[in-house]
């Protein structure tokens, strides 16, 4: 019966909608592993198939799955100075973004998600084309940055599980090499996502329908953070930035037209 009742409600769905959220769960697992900017178009390809509400805590459950292989994989290489500053100014950030979830309905959910998304995308541009000819040493960023980005990350995670680009935005300013990059990356979100749980259970986004479609999927979530391990190892960095900046817009554009 408890099995029964877990399932309720997914095949309903519909094969279309079902197919889209496995090619999510693919995104979501490569993401982790390899170009974190795909896993904003996991988010709105799960905001496309499912109630808005309800695919912000299917995505975060998903991304808990994909956060534990990341650290698994890299997080030996965490720099833990860089997570000290920013973790502090997520809280707030998250708070924002609870209270957000609350007061608005499903359509402004959407629509906002994707604002966030195109707001990440000129960001990420504006950074491109005025980069200085001299960063900061590795991991020495100004603290009141830090604690911006710290912020902004919250919310938007808490929003719309869009926190990667400002992350990627911030992580590259301090020049880190991919493997520091990744191992800090999937560090600071494992814990922040650890922390949405409480928050997402507060406004009731766990339903049944949550945990039946997130048991569907976790297996698509396994595939796509194998294929990335093998990918990541082949790209530059180059094209690492490019691949985030073109898939946060995908993201941005899918809600947009909906």
């Amino acid at each position: 019966m408890f099995q029964a009742a877990l399932f309720h409600g997914v095949p309903a769905l519909g094969a279309t909608a079902l197919a889209l959220m496995a090619l999510g769960g693919l995104l979501i697992g490569f993401s982790k592993t390899s170009f974190g900017g795909l896993g904003a178009v996991a988010s709105a390809v799960y905001a496309l198939s499912m109630p808005a509400r309800e695919s912000t805590a299917v995505v975060l459950l998903l991304l808990l799955t994909g956060d534990l292989i990341a650290l698994l994989s890299y997080g030996r290489h965490v720099r833990w100075r860089v997570l000290g500053q920013l973790l502090p100014a997520v809280l707030p950030g998250l708070l924002l973004g609870a209270v957000f979830i609350r007061l608005v309905d499903d359509v402004l959910m959407r629509r906002s998600i994707a604002v966030v998304l195109l707001a990440m995308v000129v960001v990420r541009l504006v950074q491109g084309r005025l980069r200085p000819a001299t960063t900061p040493t590795e991991g020495r960023g100004h603290w009141a940055v830090a604690a911006g980005a710290g912020l902004t990350a919250g919310f938007t995670t808490m929003v719309a599980n869009a926190a990667a680009p400002v992350m990627s935005l911030y992580l590259l300013a301090q020049r880190f090499d991919k493997r520091r990059f990744l191992a800090t990356n999937a560090w600071f979100f494992a814990t922040v996502n650890l922390c949405k749980v409480p928050f997402a259970a507060s406004v009731g986004l766990f339903t049944p329908l949550v945990f039946g479609v997130t048991l569907v999927m976790l297996p698509a979530v396994l595939v796509g953070a194998a294929v990335g391990r093998l990918i990541i190892r082949r790209v530059t960095q180059q094209q690492f930035e490019l691949v985030t900046v073109l898939a946060t817009a995908a993201a941005s554009v899918l809600l947009l037209v909906r």
